[in-house]
């Protein structure tokens, strides 16, 4: 199943559902990345229904997510329907590039951040936020049960089981930010956890400058 099908499904409850399974956390993840972003232009990649626009302050904000339904329901007046693999903007536009909770949903992250590097200006940032499995083994282990049972009731309860199965999986798609994010064209410049067990991970990238 395609991750643009899996979000137009429940891009009506999404928001809601994540701000449940998070504990009501997932705002003050966002705006613990945004804070690390340059004033001026920025680009939300993967804005979905606009969860991070009261974050961005006095930014002027470009929205860009490939499923429609998702895009329809984000208030902010520049919406553009793209892909993160293939960005529909000029080269050095942003100051800034934002995304929460997509990046282990691309087609292909080495592309997404050959793209980000491209159409941000020199000195700009990117922030990113997602999900990942613990750092130590016992703490993986029992993440990975929890979200196994977790998820799929989630799905059950809101009529999405294979939307929300494939949540579960997409946690073990890719490796841990360090790793991810270490060797990419835009330099590393932080990386912080958070979360229970730091199942949530924050990084801070910039393009040299």
């Amino acid at each position: 199943m395609k991750s643009r099908e899996v979000f137009s499904r429940i891009a009506r409850r999404y928001d809601r559902v994540n701000r449940i399974l998070s504990l009501g956390r997932d705002d003050a993840w966002r705006r613990s990345a945004v804070a690390h972003l340059p004033p001026g232009r920025v680009l939300d990649l993967g804005a979905g229904t606009g969860a991070a626009n009261a974050e961005f302050g006095e930014r002027q904000v470009v929205a860009l997510d490939p499923s429609a339904p998702m895009l329809a329901l984000n208030p902010e007046r520049r919406r553009v329907a793209g892909y993160g693999e293939a960005l529909p903007f000029a080269d050095g536009v942003f100051d800034a590039v934002f995304s929460a909770f997509v990046f282990r949903n691309l087609d292909s992250v080495p592309a997404a951040l050959a793209e980000v590097h491209r159409v941000l200006r020199p000195g700009g940032a990117a922030a990113v936020v997602d999900l990942s499995r613990p750092l130590s083994v016992w703490q993986r282990a029992l993440h990975r049960l929890g979200t196994a049972v977790v998820l799929p009731v989630v799905g059950a309860l809101t009529g999405s089981p294979r939307e929300y199965w494939y949540l579960h999986r997409s946690l073990d798609k890719l490796p841990p930010p360090q790793v991810l994010f270490g060797e990419g064209p835009l330099a590393l410049e932080r990386l912080w956890r958070m979360g229970l067990f730091g199942f949530v991970y924050g990084v801070v990238l910039r393009k040299a400058g």
